[in-house]
């Protein structure tokens, strides 16, 4: 990190605002780390942050935040409240605008936990908390003893709430992770991210992509796998990787290309959707559209998680978050169908009918309302088990495979995985200059 420009130096603040360069991308940093009362965010230090926002939406920077503070400052009362509510208002004002990234490298409590989950992606260190309400009127109002870390640790943010896009050893290794996430993104809203440089062809084969597979179709691999073999010299950025865990989503090239990944996770729960996989997708769907990162997703889920809980803790309004983001996503969006694309799962996994602009499909591609089995047990419920068996044949070879779909225009290709890398780097070039008219509006209601 080189800094180029200190700002507001002369303010009795803890709070630090520069504007810095991460790798090769200039941002807009500020700090509120190690002060007085464990960085206790006081009125001074909520000026130097709202001008910290302020300054990343004038001059179309990142805003990356450094974050280690015990929340408002008690000793200063009410003023420090309401400097709490200056900087949340602010950092709402940069959303859409500019990537809001934040480190987590201390304790983040109460309002200051509240900025970080304002942010777009957080990084947080192995001894980094965050709640809103600390151990103590845990233990007042529910009687439960509870320390820090099983609260609000890394872990539970990584696995548990999702409020962790990466969890890293120590500050330094945030920096690098902020880093690579920067290097992925535009400066602001109405720019393009940047071509990264790669010696990996574009029309490199890739036959290791359906290697991973198994021959069976109920039998679970890595989806990471083929993301990686897509992706340019191998490598990508996974996001929230320990949060619903059914569900990847990463960051990567094709072609020096930024794209965004979605994908479903065969080793975790077979894929399936349910209420956090749905949430973690449509945010990261909404965080790609936002700053102009195409977005490719890789299809393999025999459709949403059946259950009472699910139903009554929202999957309807949940799963209709996902479909949201991607329906009204303008970025460009291609999709592969690498083995299962069942019911409403295959709508809300970026169909054609929701608006997607290129979907491709494997061979081993299956495209239905349902799997054969269940199609079977309910259209021939009165039928003998032998006869229902061949119905199961019969729908198998019918409707379990993607030419069906392809003979309706609903896949534009049918294609070897090897070559899986060459269409999407060719989708993705031919999409570069994709433009969409939007509808005049304030703004959208998205299901919350």
């Amino acid at each position: 990190m080189t800094a180029a420009l200190r700002i507001r130096a002369a303010t009795p603040a803890t709070a630090t605002l520069a504007v810095e360069r991460l790798g090769e991308r200039e941002v807009v940093l500020a700090t509120l780390e190690d002060g007085p009362r464990r960085g206790a965010m006081t009125s001074a230090d909520g000026a130097v942050l709202v001008a910290a926002a302020q300054e990343a939406v004038d001059a179309r920077l990142p805003l990356v935040l450094f974050l280690a503070s015990s929340g408002a400052d008690a000793a200063e009362g009410i003023s420090s409240l309401a400097a709490w509510g200056q900087v949340a208002r602010a950092l709402s004002q940069c959303s859409g605008v500019v990537p809001v990234l934040a480190a987590v490298t201390g304790p983040a409590i109460s309002g200051s936990a509240l900025l970080v989950g304002l942010a777009d992606h957080v990084v947080m260190t192995r001894d980094a908390y965050a709640f809103i309400s600390g151990p103590v009127p845990v233990r007042v109002m529910t009687g439960v003893h509870v320390g820090v870390n099983e609260l609000g640790g890394p872990a539970v943010h990584d696995r548990a709430t999702g409020t962790a896009s990466v969890v890293v050893d120590d500050r330094d290794a945030a920096v690098d992770a902020l880093t690579e996430l920067v290097s992925y993104l535009p400066r602001h809203a109405d720019a393009a991210p940047a071509l990264l440089p790669t010696s990996d062809p574009p029309d490199r084969s890739t036959p290791e992509a359906s290697a991973c597979i198994p021959e069976h179709s109920t039998g679970s691999y890595d989806v990471r796998d083929v993301m990686t073999a897509v992706s340019d010299d191998g490598h990508m950025m996974e996001l929230r990787g320990g949060w619903a865990p059914n569900m990847v989503t990463a960051l990567a090239t094709i072609g020096g290309r930024p794209v965004g990944y979605v994908a479903n996770q065969p080793l975790a729960i077979a894929g399936t959707l349910d209420i956090a996989a749905s949430q973690k997708a449509a945010r990261f769907v909404s965080f790609c559209d936002a700053f102009n990162l195409p977005i490719v997703t890789l299809v393999d889920t025999p459709g949403f998680y059946p259950g009472k809980d699910l139903e009554w803790r929202g999957m309807i309004r949940h799963g209709a978050q996902m479909a949201f983001a991607y329906a009204r996503a303008t970025v460009p969006r291609v999709a592969v169908v690498l083995r299962k694309s069942y019911g409403g799962a295959y709508i809300v996994m970026d169909s054609k009918s929701i608006g997607n602009d290129v979907y491709l499909a494997w061979p081993t591609a299956e495209l239905a309302v349902m799997g054969a089995s269940q199609a079977a047990e309910i259209l021939h419920r009165r039928a003998t088990p032998e006869e229902r068996a061949e119905r199961v044949v019969e729908y198998e070879e019918r409707h379990l495979n993607p030419y069906e779909a392809a003979d309706r225009g609903y896949v534009d290709a049918v294609i070897d995985p090897a070559d899986t890398r060459r269409a999407l780097a060719d989708s993705l070039e031919v999409l570069a200059t994709k433009r969409e008219r939007l509808i005049a509006r304030r703004h959208d209601n998205t299901p919350l």
